[in-house]
């Protein structure tokens, strides 16, 4: 990808760009729709990611050109105005560093990807994490990880209006070869657990996809904030399970599911966090499934699709678990399998799954990645 990305940006300008950034995809192994509730994520980036080949401009101007998604973004820092598409995420992370008063330089670049839109393997977060360090190559601020992060999401709810957690900005940001990241979403606190050698994380894509604004995700985070006014909590995040139970009843019935969703997910991601630290895979498996069962029928935020994808891939020789991914509605589901039948578990899955839905999936087995990154 370095290099094809190196080479258009030549064809294009005339001249070598003088950086090239990474920004890479996540897929969350368990923890769904609990980040923006304050709560417990455990998400690893992946070895596909969004890349940036550019150099600086001596005006400030922002001129990006992208081989995926379609027109150019081409805007002064000085006239920033809302459009639609992609060139949106551009203007959102230029708008917000500037909001947060730092000082721009206009550059120029070409983007690429091998990441699957709208998979819900978080592409808009490994694009936002790409441009923020493209602005950081060519002006003068400090970098923190973590606040970059906070900075992405607050361009995604102020400016392009998708009240997102935070989860997919810290691990596109911050996440580590051959680790999963245990994230608080409300300290932003973090540690690195290792992913033990003996599995394999895959992907398989449901060839299904959503739109996260037009969807119900802000719905679902509605109905969360309601939940915990009514519990008399700050977040879902600051109540057991035991204690729900006990105070449920002052909820309506769509309500109670969609909390306890959350609240039981939040237990699960911890117990996961401590299964991974003992290499129980087993453990981590059937938490993933259990996952599932409580995002398909509680948040109902699965599909179809998605439910063939997880029951054919539980029924598989070595699978220790599956559940779907991300917001849901469509996208992806992710698998935990012995490492010895990985590739032979995908080559099965690939087949029973266009055998019951007509659909030809894509299935990625991979590894965990380091976040954000200048690679020259």
């Amino acid at each position: 990808m370095k290099e094809k990305i190196t080479k258009e940006f030549t064809a294009r300008f005339g001249a070598s760009p003088t950086h090239v950034v990474r920004a890479p995809g996540r897929v969350n192994l368990i923890g769904e729709h609990t980040d923006y509730n304050d709560g417990f994520v455990l998400p690893m980036a992946i070895d596909r990611a969004i890349w940036i080949a550019l150099r600086p401009r001596s005006d400030r101007r922002v001129l990006l050109h992208s081989l995926d998604f379609g027109d150019p973004a081409d805007f002064s820092l000085d006239d920033i105005q809302h459009k639609k598409g992609w060139t949106e995420y551009l203007r959102a992370i230029a708008w917000v560093l500037q909001e947060q008063g730092f000082s721009l330089s206009g550059w120029e670049g070409v983007l690429a990807s091998n990441l699957p839109l709208g998979a819900g393997l978080s592409s808009s977060a490994a694009l936002e994490l790409s441009l923020l360090k493209a602005f950081w190559t060519v002006s003068d601020f400090n970098w923190d990880g973590a606040k970059m992060a906070e900075f992405a999401c607050q361009a995604d709810r102020d400016w392009v209006g998708i009240q997102s957690g935070i989860m997919d900005q810290m691990i596109s940001s911050l996440g580590q070869e051959n680790h999963a990241l245990l994230i608080d979403c409300r300290t932003l606190e973090f540690n690195l657990l290792p992913l033990p050698k003996q599995v394999r994380v895959i992907i398989l894509d449901t060839a299904t996809r959503r739109g996260l604004v037009d969807s119900a995700y802000n719905e679902r985070v509605a109905q969360c904030r309601t939940a915990a006014e009514k519990l008399g909590i700050p977040s879902l995040r600051d109540i057991t399970l035991d204690d729900f139970h006990a105070k449920a009843d002052s909820l309506d019935e769509l309500t109670q599911k969609r909390a306890l969703h959350v609240i039981s997910e939040n237990e699960r991601t911890l117990k996961a966090a401590k299964a991974l630290q003992k290499g129980d895979v087993i453990a981590f498996g059937h938490l993933m499934s259990t996952s599932h069962i409580s995002l398909r029928d509680d948040y109902e935020v699965s599909s179809p699709e998605l439910n063939i994808m997880v029951e054919l891939a539980r029924q598989e020789k070595g699978c220790l678990g599956a559940r779907m991914t991300g917001a849901g509605f469509g996208g992806c589901a992710v698998a935990l399998v012995e490492k010895d039948v990985a590739e032979k578990f995908a080559e099965n899955i690939r087949s029973s799954y266009q055998e019951h839905t007509e659909l030809q999936p894509n299935i990625y087995i991979c590894e965990a990645s380091n976040g954000v990154k200048v690679l020259d």
